[in-house]
């Protein structure tokens, strides 16, 4: 069965609608309800997906930009006033602790969320033809060699 996501492309295609980039991190933020939100998602093999967005005029903007990273070694969002949200958080208990006033690990992307941004970016005439959309990943590698296993 394709995802949620893939199934509104194929309609958008299917009826020539266009379609709003919307990345799981804004959505993430835009469910949170807070102003200042660190979106970490465990991406598995000892890193996280990471990014700090912040509430600007009504859009997110990015005060971090999104990144697969360690989570040791991903930069700290300036400032205070930081919630986090999501699995990152479950998977590595202490990351960022000082920095995060509260933490949400159960937090994901709902359809409400991607909704509530999608549709001023659509009234704004920011779509994109659905042939057009393509995800943004940020990491290709998905295991662990035998190798990289072995060295662990």
């Amino acid at each position: 069965m394709a995802s949620d996501a893939k199934f509104a492309e194929w309609v958008a295609f299917a009826r020539s609608l266009p379609v709003a980039p919307v990345s799981s991190f804004e959505a993430m933020a835009q469910e949170s309800g807070a102003e200042r939100v660190v979106a970490c998602i465990d991406a598995r093999m000892h890193e996280v997906y990471y990014a700090a967005l912040e509430r600007r005029g009504g859009r997110w903007s990015e005060a971090v930009a999104p990144q697969c990273i360690a989570p040791d070694a991903a930069p700290p969002p300036p400032g205070d006033g930081w919630v986090g949200c999501g699995s990152g958080f479950l998977a590595f208990d202490k990351f960022l602790d000082g920095k995060i006033s509260i933490k949400i690990p159960h937090m994901h992307p709902t359809a409400i969320a991607i909704a509530q941004l999608a549709a001023p970016r659509l009234e704004a005439g920011q779509g994109v033809d659905a042939a057009l959309a393509l995800p943004t990943y940020l990491r290709d590698k998905v295991a662990f060699t035998r190798a990289e296993l072995e060295r662990r």
